[in-house]
């Protein structure tokens, strides 16, 4: 082994040890502290508080672990957590994915986890408690399902394509998304929207979509999905030609992306 890369490696498994052990955290706390009747107050403004107070706690929890061990590392969360760090390892947290999911007791909610060097995603966990699943992926070393290798579906027909999707909040993104969910849908075999884009990407992933798209994500909603479908053999992209972006995130095996990119930048998958 170089000199050069073994501290890379070192790093990266550190990492990983630290974001699996801070998601373990806040999945436990998460689970364990949502009030049990959450889900029938869940019309009720008190309790779009608690899922607030719960999700800002949670972030906290994660934070103050990730300052402890890597103090000069930067932090960018969606509860506020913005540190620019020193070290050239920026962490990029979402504390609940699929929150919505989360306030109606429904289990498909997930700590979502990326380390980053350089621009460069290095280490990604996606933690989902109430599915008893844990997905991980360091970059070059592939993806796991809990202690299994995560690999992706061999690339099928656009028309055999099982999709997931997500909408935004926004009134006019919802309307123009279910317009483009509409054109679509009978061009593959189903749709499917799940409620977290984190475990959407897993799920790709894993094998149980062959495909997925949403435009209007936030960098923590795909920073760790993202990394663990590339690893399991996705590709993952924009419009032809860019990246994965809050634009546009699309990722299924190769084969499948590309006709199913195409298909979107043609109906306009990526405005509003």
């Amino acid at each position: 082994m170089s000199e050069q890369s073994e501290p890379s490696e070192r790093l990266t498994a550190e990492l990983l040890e630290i974001a699996l052990e801070a998601a373990s955290h806040a999945g436990a706390f998460l689970r364990d502290g949502r009030p049990e009747d959450l889900g029938v107050a869940a019309t009720k403004s008190s309790a779009i508080d608690v899922v607030t107070e719960m999700d800002i706690a949670a972030e906290k929890l994660i934070t103050d672990l990730l300052a402890g061990r890597r103090p000069d590392d930067g932090l960018l969360g969606e509860e506020g957590a913005s540190v620019e760090g020193s070290s050239g390892v920026e962490w990029v947290i979402d504390p609940i994915d699929g929150t919505v999911n989360y306030l109606y007791g429904l289990p498909s909610w997930a700590i979502s986890i990326a380390a980053r060097k350089d621009g460069e995603t290095l280490v990604g966990v996606v933690h989902a408690p109430m599915r008893g699943e844990t997905f991980r992926a360091v970059k070059g070393q592939g993806a796991f399902l809990n202690d299994r290798p995560a690999r992706v579906r061999p690339a099928s027909e656009l028309g055999l394509a099982l999709v997931g999707t997500g909408f935004g909040y926004l009134t006019e993104r919802k309307v123009h998304q279910a317009e483009v969910a509409h054109r679509l849908i009978p061009e593959v075999r189903d749709i499917r929207r799940g409620g977290s884009a984190a475990i959407d990407l897993c799920d790709v992933a894993a094998g149980r979509l062959d495909a997925y798209y949403e435009r209007g994500l936030n960098p923590w909603d795909y920073a760790a999905g993202d990394l663990i479908a590339r690893e399991a053999g996705a590709l993952t992209g924009g419009r032809p030609g860019e990246p994965l972006s809050p634009a546009l995130a699309i990722a299924a095996p190769p084969g499948l992306f590309e006709r199913l990119q195409a298909r979107l930048d043609e109906l306009g998958a990526w405005h509003d």
